[in-house]
């Protein structure tokens, strides 16, 4: 019994000749609403409540989470704002209001339709 006893403990301080795989890589996730949103769009703010028109807007859209973007613009009048996406039929659209977000796959996947603080942008994916 005592050297059943001294060969338990010495095997178990042997260090492991079987190295141990360390999974670092994460699982691949399917591609969401918001993913298909991303991208830098360049137009023109079309409408503005509180003011007139400006050509030359680059407009950024940002995968925040799944299925939420964050919308940044490089003209101050319009604010950086996070918006949830959701899908009918073949478009992008915001899930719930203030800010209208549209996206028609089926008729110009690259041209993206924004209400935002009052601000109408009409912007395309260059």
């Amino acid at each position: 019994m005592h050297n059943l006893l001294i060969l338990f403990l010495s095997a178990a301080a042997l260090p492991s000749a079987v190295p141990i795989a360390v999974a670092t890589e994460q699982p691949a996730r399917k591609p969401d609403l918001a993913d298909i949103a991303a991208g830098t769009y360049e137009g023109a703010v079309v409408a503005d409540t509180r003011g007139g028109s400006q050509s030359d807007v680059v407009i950024t859209v940002t995968r925040v989470a799944k299925n939420v973007v964050e919308v940044s613009a490089d003209y101050d009048r319009v604010p950086t704002v996070r918006i949830g996406l959701t899908r009918a039929s073949d478009a992008i659209l915001n899930a719930r209001p203030p800010h209208n977000f549209l996206i028609q796959q089926g008729r110009d996947p690259k041209r993206l339709d924004l209400s935002i603080d009052g601000a109408t942008l009409i912007v395309r994916k260059p």
